[in-house]
């Protein structure tokens, strides 16, 4: 066990602090059986403490992808781009590498289905300036969405971490971030994946450079009752086959942890 410094300085809640590393065997053991690279990292809240799988990969700031739909939503309700998750946002009308993007919709069906052309249109609206200070007041990664308002999540500039993520998510979680408390409970409501008993599953994917080799993300929260455990994996997608090992691995990295 060892603490985290540099880009583990997490901000949470106004309080910075370092936060306690374990490296956890069993999840090595699933990355092994799995055939894939990558990090997996869970944020115990209550404990202060992150358990997870390569330590430095977990520190190693990548481009978000569709992981950025969860910021982007909020920035976008928060500054009125959008009335609520349900008023359709168009499309565009051009041909769609999937087709089920091929219409005008909303962000609650949009962000299932994990709709670029809809979330481009989202930040078209959102604009290029207060994009800039929706990432930067959020802490987002390196808040850095260089000059093209509709790309930078998937081209870059922008990156963030694994443990980033984690420490981001926990703050919607808990309805921590600098927003309105409305603006972030309507993005917890359509995050949420699973719900049994005093369970909640809350999650986003993301593939870099889909449908070609890139990073793939999945990252979320877990609540038990009170108890709060944000998560973050990414792998390196380098075959189609790999691509469902996002949530698959992510959540035999959950259930491994007693977590899920």
């Amino acid at each position: 066990m060892k603490p985290l410094f540099a880009t583990l300085l997490l901000l949470l809640a106004g309080r910075v602090n370092a936060i306690e590393w374990v490296d956890s065997p069993a999840l090595a053991t699933l990355f092994s059986e799995a055939g894939v690279h990558g990090t997996f990292v869970a944020y115990d809240v209550d404990a202060d403490r992150l358990i997870g799988h390569d330590q430095t990969r977990a520190e190693t700031r990548f481009i978000p992808a569709s992981t950025f739909k969860i910021a982007n939503s909020l920035i976008g309700l928060s500054v009125g781009a959008v009335s609520s998750v349900d008023e359709p946002l168009p499309y565009g009308g051009q041909p769609q590498m999937i087709k089920d993007w091929e219409r005008d919709m909303g962000l609650r069906e949009a962000i299932k289905l994990s709709n670029v052309p809809i979330y481009q249109a989202l930040a078209r609206r959102i604009g290029h300036e207060r994009m800039r200070e929706g990432v930067a007041h959020l802490g987002y990664g390196n808040a850095d969405i260089g000059d093209t308002v509709d790309r930078f999540w998937l081209d870059g500039p922008l990156q963030i971490s694994a443990v980033e993520q984690t420490a981001f998510l926990a703050r919607l979680a808990r309805d921590q971030l600098p927003l309105a408390g409305d603006v972030q409970a309507k993005v917890r409501e359509i995050l949420m994946l699973e719900q049994q008993g005093a369970r909640s599953l809350y999650g986003k994917t993301g593939w870099l450079n889909a449908p070609n080799p890139g990073i793939g993300w999945w990252v979320g929260w877990v609540m038990r009752g009170n108890r709060l455990y944000s998560f973050a994996l990414n792998i390196d997608i380098t075959q189609a086959a790999d691509a469902p090992k996002r949530v698959e691995l992510g959540k035999a990295c959950l259930k491994a942890l007693g977590i899920l």
